[in-house]
């Protein structure tokens, strides 16, 4: 009788404490360029996605590497001019910010789960550039919600060489977003952004006047690869995991 309380008493105590049992979950990555005319410039819109089985929600990212070619040249175009910190960002948001430190827009939705109910986040992305880090381009992603929770977050990013050849790559580092205590963590599932001129206006300051105009986009080289344009990603999981996706855009649509 003893025993069999003991028993009772610890399956009483499972049901009561949240467990976190991540799923199998699988990714995807979207990329288009607009407009899509070899030797001119460009906006480049990344869209990254990852999903778990229904009911679940995937584990947490802590880290998002998107693979792009090389020759794109996101470094060397004339989007993100000047910089904005990371202190000033977060302390004021944006409009604190230089315009010419602006290099695109986006957004992002995160997953909470409470109880058996799935709750999801928008958020609106601003995208800036930051000092740079040991030498490396520096980026960061202002993420903004409203509802149903207000909600503001910082997320760095580096550009690093690619794990191949002729690439490199976009790493964004993911905060831990605690949920309710005691249950799981929040999970960002989607993330996208553009990188472009559309709604940027930049400043210059020529013979004493200030002008605004508005910024070139990402150059596209004058040939497309035979076999088109390639990007991966890879996507870090709190709970160890690895998922990748990867996207081509063919030549084909080229003008």
């Amino acid at each position: 009788m003893s025993q069999a309380r003991t028993i009772l008493a610890t399956l009483l105590l499972c049901m009561c404490v949240p467990i976190t049992a991540w799923a199998m979950q699988t990714a995807s990555l979207h990329v288009s360029f607009t407009p899509m005319q070899l030797g001119h410039d460009t906006s480049v819109a990344l869209d990254v996605k990852v999903t778990a089985s229904a009911g679940h929600i995937p584990s947490p990212l802590t880290t998002i590497e998107v693979h792009y070619p090389s020759n794109l040249g996101l470094a060397v175009s004339e989007l993100g001019l000047e910089t904005c910190s990371p202190a000033r960002l977060e302390a004021a948001g944006p409009t604190a910010c230089p315009a010419n430190s602006r290099m695109g827009r986006g957004s992002a939705r995160a997953e909470i789960a409470i109880g058996p109910r799935i709750i999801q986040e928008t958020a609106a992305i601003t995208i800036l550039r930051a000092p740079e880090q040991n030498g490396h381009f520096a980026l960061l992603f202002y993420a903004e919600a409203e509802n149903p929770i207000s909600a503001k977050l910082l997320l760095p990013g580096l550009l690093l060489r690619g794990p191949a050849a002729r690439e490199e790559t976009i790493r964004i580092d993911l905060p831990l977003i605690h949920g309710l205590p005691g249950g799981p963590d929040v999970a960002i599932t989607q993330l996208h952004a553009t990188f472009g001129p559309r709604g940027l206006v930049y400043h210059e300051r020529i013979g004493g006047k200030l002008v605004t105009y508005q910024p070139r986009g990402i150059l596209l080289p004058s040939r497309c690869p035979r076999e088109g344009f390639d990007f991966g990603a890879t996507f870090t999981g709190l709970d160890g995991s690895h998922t990748s996706a990867h996207a081509t855009i063919p030549c084909s649509p080229f003008r």
